[in-house]
């Protein structure tokens, strides 16, 4: 769901919202995905503005919760930077719509999916909370994806708003049959997300609701997940693996458990490190394995990065399960 870019003046380009002399930044990586293998992040929402207020999310509390689609950016700037990118010579396995915010919210959407379409082959996925997929300029401007990839948390309305914390007017089961009606128009490849917090959303009676729901929605894949990086409430724990594995059998043949991805390092580097991992934090809390695999360069340089970055109080680090993250201060 996405850095001191040039020292310190192209921090605050990465993190804005304006668009002005310093244009935000939209895109982030190639960084290696669970299951996308390395993923040229698009960023084309403000930082945290979603539909959603998970409590699960790896960003923190989300302040500017709207429903409402708008422009945010220039396309143009936005498909600018992705040229840039693809001329790189990084492997680029997926052009990826998600980072900081919900993708669909920018009415723009679709355009710059035709436009990336038109200059690479290179297939473009979309990682979308859903909530969306009951407007019809939503579904859309999805079409000419590739790859879409929807989240599913909860069927019921209790559930969904514990779990998901939604904008006021969103209701379950208007987003479940925006769901379905995507799924009989879309011709690409359709994986369901399903994020499982414990003790929230993965009793017997409810993950019974959400296969019924998943057999309407008929999706290529279903992908079961749960909390892995710092979410944004303390209390939000996952499952155990045995518990996601009872869970994927009850769900069926397609569904699988996302594994954790494991893939050779870039070999091309970033002209900025400071700036490439302030901006990689921005997007998810991530390990110091994560960056090195990203960015192609070694610990040992990440860390006097890393270092430089704490001493100046951009970033922190917080331990979960066992493993240091680092993320924005």
């Amino acid at each position: 769901m996405h850095r001191s870019l040039q020292r310190r003046r192209l921090t605050t380009e990465a993190l804005s919202i304006k668009q002005d002399k310093n244009p935000a930044l939209h895109t982030y990586g190639p960084v290696p995905s669970r299951r996308l293998g390395f993923s040229l992040g698009i960023d084309i929402i403000p930082l945290k503005t979603c539909s959603l207020d998970c409590i699960y999310c790896q960003l923190g509390p989300s302040p500017n919760k709207t429903f409402h689609r708008k422009k945010y950016f220039s396309p143009s700037d936005i498909l600018s930077q992705i040229k840039k990118k693809l001329s790189s010579g990084q492997r680029i396995d997926y052009i990826t719509f998600s980072g900081s915010g919900e993708p669909t919210l920018n009415k723009t959407l679709g355009k710059i999916i035709r436009k990336i379409k038109k200059t690479t082959s290179i297939p473009v996925a979309v990682l979308t909370n859903s909530t969306l997929l009951s407007q019809k300029s939503a579904r859309e401007a999805l079409m000419d994806a590739d790859l879409v990839v929807p989240s599913l948390d909860a069927v019921t309305q209790e559930i969904f708003v514990k779990v998901n914390r939604p904008y006021a007017s969103l209701n379950i089961e208007e987003i479940i049959q925006g769901l379905r009606k995507f799924s009989q128009e879309f011709k690409g490849s359709i994986w369901l997300e399903i994020i499982l917090v414990k003790g929230v959303n993965d009793s017997p009676s409810h993950i019974k609701k959400l296969k019924e729901a998943i057999a309407k929605i008929k999706p290529e894949k279903v992908q079961l997940n749960t909390v892995i990086r710092p979410p944004a409430e303390k209390n939000a724990r996952p499952l155990s693996l045995k518990d996601l594995e009872k869970i994927k059998n009850i769900l069926g043949k397609n569904c699988e458990i996302i594994a954790e991805f494991s893939r050779e390092a870039q070999k091309s580097t970033p002209e900025n490190l400071e700036g490439e991992i302030l901006f990689l934090t921005q997007r998810r809390p991530v390990t110091l394995a994560e960056i090195s695999a990203s960015v192609g360069k070694g610990k040992n340089e990440i860390m006097r990065s890393l270092d430089s970055l704490l001493t100046e109080g951009k970033i922190k680090s917080v331990i979960h399960k066992g493993l240091k993250y680092f993320k924005p201060k």
